[in-house]
């Protein structure tokens, strides 16, 4: 038999919310991300791609039935639904263009981290809506942006490590 470490499930779920995301093994990959962290999954505005039954059970995600998956026709229904959920969480928005980095961030269960994307990231009115909110993943490359899986991967890791959700995490016997 063998174990693997595990943190407790968050009292509180992280929300992952992708604004129009573009490449589905992405999406796929946050997916994941947010069903091993007990986060909440959003996706809104027009997708890239399709996310019927029978499209996941294509691309091999048999792992999308454990995902809390929300889908919103567009960031104001997005707010509207999240503010009811979380109505003291906070929006971070993650753009390449922002002037504070996401190590300054007071993550606490109940935020978003809102990506947008592939090819263009937020758009310059959501940024600008929400201007004290905007932060970004420092690189040390030339490279102009960091993948969005990746990004996610960080951004909700380093939420969930300031929150202290991850210090109680202990071996447990796979299932």
């Amino acid at each position: 038999m063998t174990s693997r470490l595990r943190a407790p499930k968050p009292p509180r779920p992280f929300h992952i919310v992708l604004v129009e995301p573009e490449i589905p093994p992405n999406t796929g990959n946050i997916a994941r991300l947010a069903a091993a962290t007990g986060s909440a999954l959003h996706l809104v505005g027009r997708l890239g791609f399709r996310i019927d039954d029978h499209a996941v059970r294509r691309a091999g995600l048999d792992y999308w039935h454990l995902v809390d998956l929300s889908v919103h026709v567009d960031f104001a229904q997005f707010e509207h639904a999240w503010q009811k959920l979380e109505p003291e969480g906070k929006l971070f928005l993650f753009t390449a263009h922002a002037s504070k980095s996401y190590l300054e961030a007071d993550f606490r269960p109940g935020d978003a981290l809102v990506f947008g994307r592939e090819s263009v990231g937020l758009s310059a009115e959501l940024v600008a809506k929400y201007p004290d909110r905007a932060v970004a993943i420092p690189t040390v490359g030339a490279v102009r942006s960091l993948n969005l899986a990746n990004a996610a991967s960080i951004a909700l890791y380093e939420a969930l490590r300031r929150a202290g959700l991850l210090t109680d995490s202990k071996l447990e016997p796979d299932a």
